[in-house]
């Protein structure tokens, strides 16, 4: 019933998962939906994803890859990290493609008897989760000896792909010649940056997760390719007064007005996943133009010094997105809290509904 919500182009979504498809050709594209397809909606992108060419999904946890099962999705989809071994009856009765890189839940997967195809991970420099290449070789040795589970793909991740050519160079290198031994029925290596400023790493597929969503994870994939934002947060007016020079709207009393202004509310908050933060540096567009805050950023409304500017109860407000000639960018938003755009836009919390258009 509160006249706030965040609206979903699925247009954009299929335009990307396009433009990708076409970049990378012959490499095939698995969009990444982990947690709620960073915020935009799991099941929504997923399918639009598969119509415009995706030929996978890959998921962080078995929770995400059931939700696509149980929303009626039979694509391929692949677990990005082991979860606890007890969860591979779950994964077997699901049909998802897990990740592997430690014996113990290798064992589990060829408990279950399922005829599972499995992704071995092999770390070249991240750090953060997969094998060592000698793991790596022992555990593909295991699996091809395996009566149930399958050989499906070699792949490692990028830690530096948007901003340190040299390391990532190394770590292909280092991928390389681990595949050479293994021969995997296929390789993947590249996430978004990856699969734009390195094709030589683009192997067999690509895993799409920033992009897929119309955000650049760089300054240098602009111009590269094309692509469209998909998500604009969206509130409307619900209060409007006029205030005399000197005033402070809101908690803490921390900005004065400088002369007399209209001021309007409109119920959003960092409850919401608008930032306090942003109290200071934060901005909205009403009527296609930009007004700042005028005050801090409370848990569920917002207050805004739209000046002389004719506004009513019900006129909306745009937080993050476009409205007639002028955008606010998630990488905007991300400057201004010292984070990254992945943040902004999986930020935006559950109480903000999706509309998919």
């Amino acid at each position: 019933m509160r006249p706030t919500y965040t609206e979903i182009d699925l247009a954009a979504i299929r335009h990307n998962v396009a433009a990708f498809k076409e970049l990378i050709e012959p490499s095939a594209v698995c969009t990444v939906v982990k947690a709620d397809g960073y915020g935009h909606g799991d099941v929504p992108v997923a399918n639009a994803a598969l119509d415009a060419g995706a030929a996978y999904l890959a998921v962080a946890l078995v929770e995400e890859g059931i939700r696509l099962r149980e929303a009626g999705i039979g694509a391929r989809v692949i677990l990005l990290s082991e979860p606890d071994p007890e969860a591979a009856e779950d994964i077997a009765r699901w049909e998802l493609e897990p990740t592997v890189y430690s014996q113990p839940f290798l064992d589990a997967l060829e408990n279950t008897g399922a005829r599972l195809p499995v992704h071995v991970k092999v770390n070249t420099g991240m750090h953060r989760v997969g094998a060592t290449p000698e793991q790596a070789t022992h555990l593909a040795g295991e699996i091809r000896k395996s009566p149930t589970v399958t050989f499906a793909s070699l792949w490692t991740h990028f830690a530096v792909a948007d901003e340190d050519p040299e390391f990532t160079r190394r770590q292909i290198e280092r991928f390389e010649a681990i595949a050479s031994r293994l021969n995997p029925p296929m390789t993947h290596l590249a996430n978004t940056a990856g699969a734009i400023l390195h094709p030589e790493a683009r192997g067999d597929l690509c895993r799409i997760g920033l992009g897929t969503y119309g955000l650049h994870p760089c300054s240098s994939t602009r111009g590269r390719i094309d692509l469209r934002p998909a998500m604009r947060v969206v509130t409307h007016v619900t209060h409007v007064q006029r205030l005399e020079a000197g005033e402070r709207p809101s908690y803490g009393r921390v900005r004065e007005l400088s002369r007399t202004a209209t001021v309007v509310t409109a119920p959003i908050g960092y409850a919401d996943g608008f930032p306090r933060l942003l109290t200071n540096s934060g901005s909205v567009l009403i009527h296609g133009k930009n007004f700042p805050l005028a005050g801090t950023v409370t848990m569920d409304q917002i207050v805004i010094d739209v000046g002389d500017e004719d506004v009513g109860v019900g006129e909306e407000v745009v937080l993050l997105g476009a409205q007639g000639n002028e955008e606010i960018t998630a990488d905007e938003w991300a400057e201004s809290l010292d984070t990254i755009s992945y943040e902004v836009v999986c930020s935006i919390g559950p109480r903000v509904p999706r509309r998919y258009l």
